[in-house]
């Protein structure tokens, strides 16, 4: 018999640990000693201790190792859990590389782009939604106000119900800048159902993956908050997947002051 320090040595297992394991039942002691409480483990019981650390080093939890443990001979079974840890594994590897294509885009910008960290660019998904929609050629650009009007117009009768917050949004379709004739699209979000009209229609929008950024303050910053985006798609091997769209979580509409303005820019990108 092995006195726990002694096994702790052979087994590499720290006597912290081992009283753990001991806790857990994932490794007893093969005998412990009623008047002194001290604890013996034998020989045979070092197989047990090197694949339990042979486990964690694979980075199964302590849960997960007692399971296992429990129909270890099962091949069969063994097999699927080091194949369901070896598919987790693979895609923290692949996480881990975008944050550190990102870690290094960044240091290389420094310096460089003194603009490129003002703005704080993130991936996220955005949930379906049930809009209100108005798609139209405006005669110039930041006139979807137009739209904005005959939209209300159109849907006032059937006393529609927005969602808190409503979170309107316009999407611009044209292929690049235009100063004319701009193909523009605005939506916002409500409850309940309700009738098309003669250019509203009520739709339900897909999920989708976007780069997005927000700003607080005046429309000013639009253009070096797009470019951040742009350089942030661009340096992490996205693409784009759909038309840019603006997400006015405070508007004009709601707030005089500029400065308390908030727009997120959002553009669906796919890996």
């Amino acid at each position: 018999m092995l006195k726990i320090g002694d096994f702790s040595k052979l087994s590499k297992i720290s006597i912290r640990m081992l009283r753990y394991y001991d806790e857990l039942g994932i490794l007893n002691p093969e005998y412990i000693n009623k008047e002194s409480g001290y604890r013996y483990y034998s020989p045979e019981q070092l197989s047990l201790a090197f694949r339990i650390q042979a486990l964690k080093d694979m980075g199964f939890s302590l849960d997960t190792i007692q399971d296992i443990l429990k129909t270890y001979d099962d091949i069969d079974n063994l097999k699927r859990y080091l194949l369901l840890r070896y598919d987790e594994m693979e895609i923290e590897v692949m996480e881990k590389q975008s944050k550190l294509k990102l870690l290094k885009s960044i240091i290389n910008r420094i310096g460089k782009d003194c603009d490129y960290m003002k703005y704080n660019v993130v991936i996220k998904e955005l949930p379906s939604r049930y809009v209100a929609s108005l798609r139209g050629i405006l005669p110039g650009n930041q006139q979807d106000g137009l739209l904005w009007d005959k939209l209300s117009k159109q849907i006032e009768s059937q006393k529609v119900e927005y969602t808190s917050p409503c979170f309107p949004v316009t999407i611009y379709y044209d292929e690049g800048y235009k100063e004319k004739d701009v193909d523009v699209e605005i939506q916002i979000s409500v409850n309940g159902k309700y009738i098309d009209t003669e250019d509203v229609r009520f739709i339900t929008t897909e999920p989708m993956t976007v780069a997005s950024v927000i700003i607080t303050g005046s429309y000013e910053q639009l253009p070096e908050a797009n470019e951040a985006v742009a350089k942030y798609i661009s340096d992490n091997e996205f693409t784009m997947s759909g038309p840019m769209f603006n997400i006015y979580h405070v508007n004009p509409g709601m707030e005089m002051n500029s400065g308390n303005w908030i727009t997120e820019i959002c553009y669906p990108v796919t890996k």
